[in-house]
């Protein structure tokens, strides 16, 4: 399911954040990496944590518990952190990306298409 989900949301964020970073190809291909990155060490860092701290289930029932709960808390938790993500990089996307073509020599870089 984890391994769904990045590539899920990496493969149709994509169009989203290239537009969210002035169209810059790039940025938003670097971005999206470093997203999809952050979502698996969440993601795997939750598991192992959640599997370390249980305790032992001797029935189905328990089983089926316990699997439900952690994989009911990763998900929310990391629903929020999309949601979260999102929010920031709509909110500054364009500055980020201007940002970093300040910072780098203008060789670098390409001239971007400016956006209305």
């Amino acid at each position: 399911m984890t391994i769904w989900v990045a590539f899920t949301l990496s493969t149709n964020g994509k169009v989203y954040l290239i537009r969210c970073f002035g169209h810059d190809d790039e940025l938003a291909t670097s971005i999206n990496h470093l997203l999809v990155v952050g979502f698996y060490l969440v993601n795997f860092g939750f598991i192992a944590l959640a599997l370390s701290a249980a305790g032992s289930a001797d029935t189905a029932v328990e089983v089926m518990r316990f699997l439900g709960w952690y994989v009911g808390v990763a998900t929310l938790v990391l629903g929020a952190m999309h949601f979260f993500n999102m929010a920031l990089i709509t909110r500054h996307g364009r500055k980020v990306a201007d940002w970093v073509h300040d910072q780098a020599p203008a060789a670098e870089y390409p001239a971007r298409r400016k956006v209305d």
